[in-house]
């Protein structure tokens, strides 16, 4: 009977370099595939754009794009409300 001590090496799951196989684990980032569509404003698609930077970051990544792209669309929305809009009608004087 060998009442032997079973080695380290002979305890641990092969890796990779070892095998050559893919380990268990996450998958790294990968894009979503989600079209965005453009939507003729110029600035908004720049902000709708920049989502795509998310498709390569860990989701823990994702929070500062998607600040980001809410902070410059809410911006974009508020620039609306502040630019010079037609005159006012003026009421006739007699």
């Amino acid at each position: 009977m060998n009442d032997a001590v079973p080695q380290a090496a002979d305890t641990e799951p092969d890796t990779e370099a070892d095998t050559g196989a893919p380990q268990d684990g996450p998958a790294g980032p990968a894009p979503l595939g989600v079209p965005r569509t453009p939507t003729g404003n110029a600035e908004v698609d720049a902000h709708v754009e920049r989502l795509a930077d998310a498709d390569h970051l860990t989701t823990d990544g994702h929070l500062e794009v998607y600040e980001d792209v809410h902070r410059g669309l809410r911006d974009a929305l508020t620039a609306l409300d502040t630019r010079p809009g037609p005159p006012p009608a003026q009421g006739h004087r007699s």
